[in-house]
């Protein structure tokens, strides 16, 4: 029997995701994406250069930063630089996109230029991660379009369409596209980034509680490739043109 959900979804369901493109004006690629009450700028910037192990090879790159708002969550966090610091947990999640990202390249087609994804957090209810890979590929494409339309590359240099979900077990039920609330009470939390045909980029899954079966793993893997089989459909209509909120 189904549980109730605090925003009362359905344990399949997603939260609203909308995707608004060309929010910069002076970004090659720009997206505000929410994932519910989850909001993320993505800006991609196109640049001349490579770094210096690509130098010469005739391949590009792509890379990300992740940053979050001071007041993206209930209570203020300062900025990285007030204190001099390394913020661990963002330079994980960037590390995370650029991988996630740099899977469904086509470095030569590229050539020797790099794109940066900024993603920043504007209002955090779980899922920033997620929201922006699958915000920051649209950026990507309409990135890598431009390029295109401006005679400077002849192809778009992606392969396939990439987007991520987080899923987990919550007061025994297995749910899709967690809030902030329900990922606090998972006792296993799962982020998957998948590719439109399917194939895996990276899982990322934890027993918070306790060790868990693989029948669990199995279960949760499932239910996020059907959600990021929705994701990549909106992904689709939205740089179409067509309606950007599902």
């Amino acid at each position: 029997m189904d549980k109730s959900r605090v925003d009362g979804r359905k344990p399949d369901e997603l939260r609203k995701i909308k995707i608004t493109r060309d929010i910069n004006k002076y970004a090659e690629g720009s997206v505000l994406v929410e994932f519910g009450e989850t909001k993320l700028i993505c800006t991609a910037s196109v640049e001349d250069k490579v770094p210096p192990f690509k130098k010469g090879t005739g391949e590009g790159w792509v890379t990300a930063e992740y940053d979050m708002l001071p007041r993206a969550t209930a209570v203020r966090n300062s900025r990285d630089r007030t204190n001099l610091r390394i913020n661990g947990r963002a330079n994980e999640i960037q590390r995370l996109i650029g991988r996630a990202l740099r899977s469904v390249m086509d470095f030569k087609a590229l050539g020797e230029r790099t794109i940066t994804l900024d993603c920043d957090v504007i209002q955090a209810d779980g899922g920033t991660r997620t929201a922006a890979i699958t915000g920051g590929f649209v950026a990507l494409m309409d990135a890598c379009a431009r390029l295109v339309d401006s005679n400077v590359i002849s192809e778009i240099p992606i392969k396939d369409f990439v987007a991520a979900v987080s899923v987990g077990y919550v007061n025994g039920e297995k749910l899709l596209d967690l809030c902030y609330e329900e990922d606090s009470n998972a006792t296993v939390d799962m982020n998957v980034v998948m590719t439109a045909s399917g194939k895996f980029i990276e899982v990322q899954a934890t027993g918070e509680e306790s060790p868990f079966d693989r029948s669990v793993l199995d279960d949760l893997i499932e239910l996020a490739r059907q959600g990021i089989e929705k994701i990549v459909e909106i992904q689709k209509s939205v740089l179409l043109g067509n309606r950007a909120e599902h």
